[in-house]
């Protein structure tokens, strides 16, 4: 269950990290969102990343748990990029 739930925040936080940059926001949303909600993302993000950490830090072995947070990290990262390029390729991205 720990592993889950690192793999879900790490990828909730990178897709919050990724919307609260206006490149991204124009590709989704054909507008840049209020400087409000961005800084909301982007705190958000962090707070899911942090959170990762303290799952990972909780299991019977740090060390083991901290590879696996930086191993959950890079997946997340990478699903979220792959997620970005679907949807400019499938034209679920607006296009400005």
């Amino acid at each position: 269950m720990n592993h889950l739930s690192m793999l879900l925040l790490s990828v909730s936080a990178f897709a919050c990290l990724a919307l609260a940059m206006a490149r991204h926001q124009e590709d989704l949303f054909a507008r840049e969102l209020s400087a409000k909600a961005t800084r909301a993302l982007r705190v958000a993000g962090w707070l899911l990343l942090c959170g990762a950490l303290a799952v990972a830090l909780r299991q019977p072995s740090w060390a083991v748990g901290l590879v696996a947070w930086f191993g959950y990290l890079s997946f997340g990262a990478g699903a979220v990029f792959a997620a970005m390029l679907l949807a400019a390729r499938l034209g679920w991205a607006r296009k400005p």
